[in-house]
């Protein structure tokens, strides 16, 4: 492959998606923009996807309030670090008013968008999560509510739409069934995993989902298979980083994912999905001290710092080395306001709902 031939992939991508393009070719594309075509042919993707993001939401980064409610979990997924086994974890869960007291706090600082993130812990039951959003609904009518709590029963996910949340963030991880069974244990199956997302779209939550860049065995047929699970799924939201390793898990020693790849893939996301909200993602920001600046240059378009109690920030470590305080804290948005207009852009507060 040359880099015109990428160009022409490129605008073919602009115009008609996928549509032509086949897997063999989109692997192919996929690895060679990342490891052996020129500086120049990143930076027309790059722009490709900046221009598109530019036209549609115009310098706007939005913004969410992210609280990690709680850091137990049922599943013990290999390459995360508050795996059911990892016993050097020190659990927390926090409560209704804890939660209601982040939102307060948030509500204060400009956030009109609430992310409630957590491992699948079995304290938190379905009627549980239930009251919290409807409290939150009930005390901001205007703020959008986002959970993130794994994989569910159709009604438990309906208890909760009709509860008034809004959105909900389910990565699949990756699309390739044997992919996703060396990063899972036995008893986690895909095809569930992709029933709930496709259940979360029947009962109208506006729909996340994503993958790591660069996880254990991933080759570049699964990132082209990633991308045309997406393009069948059509989320509203698609959040991807890099992988990056926890030294409690099966995966320590595996190589993390590389800034260059998770931008361009970044990118690419951008030029398929136009209206798609893409967050800029903490695991960037660990892995490069301006990892989230360059993905707004790359075509993303949301940030989440963390509104979570202080206390417990270190405590929701799911991968080494994560940032949770200082720029990072929902507390010194100026901080990252003025990080985002170095590179052009600003933060708007407003509940930033997908655009039909």
């Amino acid at each position: 492959m040359v880099s015109e031939e990428c160009r022409s992939i490129i605008d073919n991508m602009c115009e008609y998606g996928c549509n032509g393009i086949s897997r063999d070719k989109l692997a192919e594309f996929i690895d060679y923009v990342c490891y052996e075509g020129s500086a120049e042919l990143r930076e027309y993707l790059r722009q490709t996807a900046n221009n598109i993001a530019t036209d549609i939401f115009g310098n706007k980064i939005y913004i969410r309030g992210l609280i990690e409610c709680t850091n137990i979990c049922r599943n013990d997924c290999l390459y995360c670090g508050i795996r059911k086994s990892n016993n050097n974890v020190e659990r927390y869960r926090l409560d209704k008013d804890d939660i209601l007291a982040c939102c307060k706090e948030g509500y204060r600082l400009g956030f009109r968008t609430f992310v409630l993130q957590g491992g699948e812990d079995p304290c938190y039951t379905a009627e549980f999560v239930a009251d919290v959003v409807s409290n939150i609904k009930k005390d901001y009518p205007g703020c959008a509510v986002t959970l993130s709590f794994g994989e569910q029963e159709y009604e438990t996910y309906r208890l909760w739409r009709d509860a008034g949340a809004d959105r909900y963030l389910l990565r699949h991880e990756t699309a390739d069934k044997q992919h996703y069974a060396r990063l899972h244990p036995g008893e986690m199956d895909y095809d569930n995993r992709v029933k709930c997302l496709y259940n979360l779209k029947e009962l109208g939550y506006q729909v996340g989902s994503g993958f790591m860049v660069g996880s254990p065995y991933q080759t570049p047929y699964n990132l082209a298979d990633d991308i045309i699970f997406l393009t069948k799924l059509e989320p509203h939201m698609i959040g991807i980083g890099p992988f990056v390793p926890h030294s409690d898990t099966p995966f320590a020693d595996k190589s993390q994912g590389t800034l260059t790849q998770t931008l361009v893939m970044i990118s690419i996301l951008r030029v398929l999905f136009k209206k798609a909200l893409i967050p800029s993602t903490t695991s960037l920001g660990t892995i490069a001290h301006d990892g989230r600046e360059q993905g707004f240059l790359y075509g993303a378009n949301v940030v989440m710092p963390n509104l979570s109690p202080v206390g417990v920030r270190k405590k929701y470590m799911l991968y080494d080395n994560k940032i949770c305080t200082g720029e990072e804290s929902a507390q010194c948005i100026s901080c990252l306001e003025k990080r985002v207009q170095s590179v052009g852009y600003r933060l708007t507060v407003d509940r930033g709902d997908y655009m039909e």
